[in-house]
């Protein structure tokens, strides 16, 4: 394993390979096809180059421990708007996630529905390519915007476009309170008909999600965030519109109901068990055929929007997703199986004949060697 310790040595170890190479953050993603090669780490790009709490600016190294950074959010009562998950439960893994890391799989929580995925809060990069060439896209404020949106491209690009050296981020202050509201008993078609509801309101819903099998049977969650006589108001006037469903719990406590939502973030009702997991972006109208054709055990999170299904070992979903009526327009990943069910099948969702091309025209003009984590997206 290689753990370069400047931006500089490592553009110099990557202008000078000429075999694969596993791009590795904190090691706690490891989702894709299985990837042969050396183990090139970001570990020691590590460090908070950048924070202005009063231009809500963030800049640090890819290497550095999202623990860190939240840590340091926290202090001055910020933090990242997207509520980036933490798969370690999920896939068993260990060690750190990094910010990188999360850059580079586009990781984003619950709260995507309100403040956008983790691109959208990107303001910019700093990446190697693999020819050794350093590259600098965006900068530390959102008005900087010059030749092409790199930083949106390499978000959720897992490290085949180039090496992430650093990231800049729009962060956003913390809110003052939380409440969680849960109607139970819910089948999932009228859950989901209900997070619309809730989500068409007027009323800032920062969290909807569909639980089918919760510690008291089927739950559905509504979160909503702010000020006290905000969130206060919102309550009531939410408890009014989902009553129309079933009778609301309200859960005031903001510790209690953020740890629902870390429980959906991280999905953690599928942490320990045996078999593969699934996550299927769709039309938030369209999640509950889709948990229907899979069958199994499911979750709903973005209203609908996000499917997790926890399926046999080995299935491939996709061709249960094909019968659906109309066909299926989403996008369906692999993110937890062994090993040899990865290398198998698809892991990502293929992609059409056209878009395809682009993909790899641009995989070929970043990395005409092809030794960034190769056949990895495949």
């Amino acid at each position: 394993m290689q753990t370069p310790g400047s931006e500089a040595e490592l553009a110099e170890v990557i202008a000078g390979a000429d075999a694969p190479l596993r791009i590795r953050g904190g090691g706690t993603r490891p989702i894709g096809k299985p990837v042969a090669g050396e183990v090139l780490s970001t570990a020691a790009l590590s460090g908070i180059g950048l924070y202005e709490p009063g231009a809500l600016t963030l800049v640090a190294q890819a290497g550095t421990p999202l623990a860190e950074v939240e840590a340091a959010l926290a202090a001055e009562r910020q933090r990242l708007p997207f509520e980036p998950m933490d798969h370690r439960g999920l896939l068993g893994s260990a060690g750190e996630p990094t910010l990188g890391g999360v850059v580079a799989g586009n990781v984003s929580g619950p709260r995507r529905i309100q403040a956008g995925a983790c691109r959208d809060s990107l303001i910019g990069v700093r990446f190697v390519t693999g020819e050794g060439a350093v590259v600098k896209n965006g900068g530390r404020v959102m008005k900087n915007v010059t030749g092409y949106d790199l930083v949106k491209l390499m978000a959720g690009s897992h490290g085949t476009l180039g090496v992430l050296t650093e990231v800049s981020f729009k962060v956003l202050p913390q809110t003052e309170t939380e409440a969680t509201l849960t109607v139970t008993g819910l089948d999932d078609a009228t859950a989901v008909a209900a997070l619309s509801r809730a989500l068409g309101a007027p009323y800032e819903v920062s969290g909807a999600a569909h639980l089918p099998h919760g510690a008291d049977g089927p739950e559905t969650h509504v979160r909503i965030e702010g000020f006290e006589t905000s969130v206060t108001y919102r309550t009531g006037k939410l408890t009014e519109l989902l009553g129309k469903f079933g009778p609301v719990r309200v859960e005031a406590d903001p510790a209690a109901s953020r740890s629902t939502w870390v429980a959906i973030r991280d999905v953690a009702a599928f942490h320990g068990t045996a078999g593969d997991v699934w996550r299927i972006s769709v039309k938030p109208s369209d999640g509950p055929a889709v948990g229907a054709a899979l069958g199994g055990d499911v979750i709903y999170d973005w209203g609908g929007g996000l499917v997790w299904a926890h399926v046999a070992p080995g299935r491939d979903v996709r061709g249960a997703l094909a019968g659906l009526p109309g066909g299926f327009s989403g996008h369906a990943t692999l993110i937890r199986a062994a090993e040899a069910t990865r290398a198998a099948q698809p892991v990502f969702q293929p992609e059409p004949a056209p878009l395809a091309a682009i993909s790899a025209g641009l995989r070929a003009k970043f990395d005409p060697k092809g030794i960034l984590n190769p056949g990895l997206m495949a």
